[in-house]
């Protein structure tokens, strides 16, 4: 019989409470739309509900028990603050895992790099890596990560992010990495921040949560490189950079097209020599596949298994799936970026649309947020890597847009639209076969409802 995940008495002497009765779960929630039989539901407080409205709800839905600081009628392990309780329960669950542990950070390419990082690892270990699930990576997120996490598991991988200086700090803390990574640094957060810099500064705070012994790896092409070493030396026992330079411990030293549409790379590493294929395409996703190698090599783990995982590994929605729909005469690519954006991550997925083989190459851009003071400049500067890009056609969402419509000024064919919706139909007027279609924007902008509405068609099989 499998082992629960916590038991009451388990639960009450992580967080200090009282249980009402004896119970086990066998996962964790606090959303109760997202209770499945067995959980534990955990009812916190926040700004604009309380989870207690739906204890009713989550134990309908099949939950065996709650972590509550109000009374209820149902089994229960009874605290004071459900949200410190969560911590203390995220702190427990690190505390009796024996595997090792991984944290990804970054401004670009956090969740990528974690998945094909599971995939690595889970092919050379099948089932016993755990690993936060969508972007599960704040204050909250990451506790429960935790929490969730099986106590016999070999790997434990968390994404961690941040808007402010500190916050990934006490994230780290939290986590207790043996192998931190930072992916990559750009403007993204600028408004709180004032200066890249300052961001890097931010992020290389999960060195401060390494393990004695722990290994940190850095982007050795990144211009913050220094800062980022030097904060690493304080923490770190190991250090690994990659990327494409020639200094760097785990370096690409061939990338070019593969006949599947990635990229064919042959990398070198400190003791060893790997040709592999990663199967998304784009510079970027090549400079993810270094950094999880360049982990995989500081965990011991199998360089091999992650080579075919990185080839095999399946797009991921809102962050680079590809997906044929159809319209009139045939079928268009559809390249789904609506997850995030930001200059630097706009700039790698518009120059790998510019090397699509496509009739036409269409980019459907919305604004980018959390950029200050400088979101007018950085917008207006992604008409460098639009032009340099050979786009026929883009379509511009939302006012930050506007500086880019201005600073194109005829150079490409462009609609600059308000919202999401019209971009929709803006683009099902215009699109048709052969086209390939870049869908890219911040998650606020909602370009997710035209990705979601383009793959409605294409399961329909409607033909426009």
């Amino acid at each position: 019989m499998t082992e629960p995940l916590w038991t009451s008495d388990e639960i009450a002497l992580a967080t200090g409470g009282t249980p009402s009765a004896a119970f086990a779960v066998t996962g964790v929630a606090f959303d109760s739309r997202e209770v499945t039989p067995g959980d534990l539901f955990i009812a916190m407080k926040g700004e604009a509900t309380d989870g207690h409205r739906f204890v009713g709800k989550a134990f309908d839905q099949g939950a065996a028990g709650a972590i509550v600081s109000e009374a209820v009628d149902r089994p229960h392990v009874a605290v004071t603050d459900s949200a410190k309780a969560l911590d203390a329960l995220g702190r427990a669950s690190r505390a009796r895992m024996q595997g090792k542990v991984v944290g990804v950070t970054g401004s670009v390419g956090k969740t990528g790099t974690k998945e094909a990082l599971f995939l690595s690892l889970d092919r050379a270990n099948p089932g016993t890596v755990h690993r936060s699930v969508k972007s599960y990576n704040n204050h909250v997120g990451v506790p429960l990560s935790l929490a969730r996490m099986p106590r016999e598991s070999s790997h434990g991988l968390f994404e961690m992010g941040m808007n402010h200086a500190g916050e990934l700090a006490a994230l780290t803390r939290l986590v207790r990495p043996h192998v931190a990574i930072v992916t990559a640094i750009a403007p993204a957060h600028i408004e709180f921040f004032g200066s890249e810099t300052a961001i890097a500064q931010a992020k290389a705070e999960i060195f401060e949560g390494l393990e004695p012994g722990g290994t940190a790896i850095i982007p050795y092409d990144s211009p913050h490189v220094a800062t980022l070493y030097g904060k690493a030396e304080r923490h770190a026992a190991r250090i690994l950079t990659f990327g494409f330079g020639d200094g760097a411990d785990v370096r690409a030293t061939e990338a070019v097209p593969a006949a599947s549409g990635g990229t064919l790379v042959t990398a070198r590493l400190p003791e060893a020599e790997l040709c592999f294929t990663v199967a998304a395409p784009g510079e970027h996703w090549v400079s993810n596949a270094l950094a999880v190698l360049a982990c995989v090599e500081a965990l011991g783990g199998d360089l091999a298994a992650a080579g075919l995982a990185l080839a095999e590994m399946p797009g991921l929605a809102g962050r680079g799936e590809r997906r044929m729909v159809q319209v009139a005469g045939g079928q268009a690519l559809l390249i789904d970026e609506s997850y995030n954006a930001n200059p630097l991550s706009m700039a790698a997925t518009l120059k790998q649309l510019g090397r699509e083989d496509a009739a036409r190459r269409i980019a459907v851009l919305g604004g980018m947020r959390e950029l200050g003071g400088q979101s007018a400049d950085l917008h207006a500067g992604l008409a460098v890597p639009l032009r340099a890009g050979n786009i026929d056609y883009a379509i511009l969402v939302g006012d930050e847009m506007a500086p880019l419509a201005d600073a194109l000024d005829g150079a490409i064919a462009y609609d600059h639209v308000p919202d999401a919706a019209t971009a929709t139909q803006r683009l099902r007027d215009s699109m048709r076969a052969g086209d390939a279609i870049l869908v890219k924007g911040s998650n606020g902008i909602g370009l997710s409802r035209l990705v979601a509405a383009l793959n409605a068609r294409a399961r329909d099989g409607e033909d426009g």
